[in-house]
């Protein structure tokens, strides 16, 4: 079920006796269990009627016999198992799913992986319940998640800010919106998030960032690319070199996808190479490729897998991080 529709039930007091949510993304799932756990009971009504778990310190049998209570003076019961995935033998609920209260709303917070579908609790919960799974955001979909986001707050955003969101915190959601509230209680309701607010709230440099010195490979702008790297050294708690590695990684790996693409429309094109389907994103990649062979790329990503390890200290004689990388940076350039 889509979490739009579930949040939209619980808003006319629709109430499943059980959900399942479940998935790689604990995003949704946390906010999902914390919208049940708002709306379900009133604060007087959860003093007798509100339990939660944690899978670890927890049992089958106690949540089933939990689960089996009426409520006090109220319509619902609410049981809640949070971090289900360390919860032994869950499977076993399904003794309580084959007749499972309809006064009881029990809650299961699968996190990091999805819910074994095969199992027979799952296909009981399926048939009386609620199942929601929350999978990873693609890696190219988070800006249009962020400009979104952004949008259901009141505010609106760039694509080329939210590329630079995006770049810069990764495709945690929870980390994602974490920053996005930052930025929502300095502005105004209703205003634009900047590049420069980000900059000045979130802490991102304007010059010298990943965005940036992944730009500046790609006009082969070997003074650009020097000039962030150095920054990156002078302050590597704040740009570990691991993180930048990383990132370098994908953005080559992008530009060897292209080769492969073909005349793709742009939206195929994103699915194929990672690459977010914006039309100046897209431009700057295709420019960027031009400067690279197929063979450069090849032997670039190769490059980058050895000096990830040397920055572990796999076959490294224990040269300084900033070094290593402005070694890989001359490899790559020439």
């Amino acid at each position: 079920m889509d979490y739009k529709q579930i949040l939209k039930d619980i808003d006319n007091k629709i109430f499943y006796p059980i959900y399942i949510l479940s998935g790689e993304e604990p995003y949704y799932i946390d906010m999902i269990s914390d919208y049940i756990a708002e709306h379900t009971l009133s604060e007087e009504e959860k003093t007798f009627n509100q339990t939660i778990v944690y899978g670890k310190d927890s049992d089958v049998q106690t949540i089933a016999q939990t689960a089996k209570r009426f409520p006090m003076m109220a319509n619902h019961q609410l049981v809640i198992v949070k971090e289900a995935q360390d919860l032994k033998k869950i499977e076993d609920l399904h003794f309580y799913a084959e007749n499972p209260l309809k006064s009881t709303v029990l809650v299961i917070c699968y996190k990091y992986k999805s819910f074994p579908k095969t199992s027979k609790f799952y296909k009981l919960a399926k048939s009386h319940g609620c199942i929601f799974d929350s999978p990873l955001i693609p890696e190219y979909k988070i800006h249009s998640w962020i400009r979104e986001y952004v949008t259901s707050k009141s505010y609106k955003i760039s694509d080329e800010t939210a590329l630079l969101l995006a770049e810069y915190l990764g495709t945690k959601l929870h980390k994602i919106t974490n920053e996005i509230s930052k930025l929502c209680t300095l502005l105004p309701v209703g205003s634009t998030i900047t590049n420069a607010d980000v900059q000045k709230h979130i802490g991102i440099s304007n010059e010298y960032n990943v965005f940036e010195l992944e730009k500046a490979f790609g006009q082969k702008d070997v003074l650009k690319v020097y000039r962030i790297l150095q920054s990156f050294a002078s302050n590597p708690k704040a740009n570990p070199s691991i993180v930048t590695i990383t990132k370098l990684y994908g953005y080559f790996k992008k530009l060897l996808l292209l080769y492969f693409a073909g005349n793709s429309s742009d939206a195929e094109l994103s699915q194929i190479t990672g690459i977010p389907p914006i039309p100046f994103v897209i431009r700057q990649y295709k420019n960027a490729q031009r400067k690279y062979s197929a063979q450069k790329l090849v032997q670039i990503i190769s490059l980058i897998r050895e000096y990830d390890l040397k920055l572990k200290g796999v076959q490294s004689n224990a040269v300084d991080e900033g070094e290593l990388m402005r070694e890989l940076a001359f490899k790559i350039l020439h």
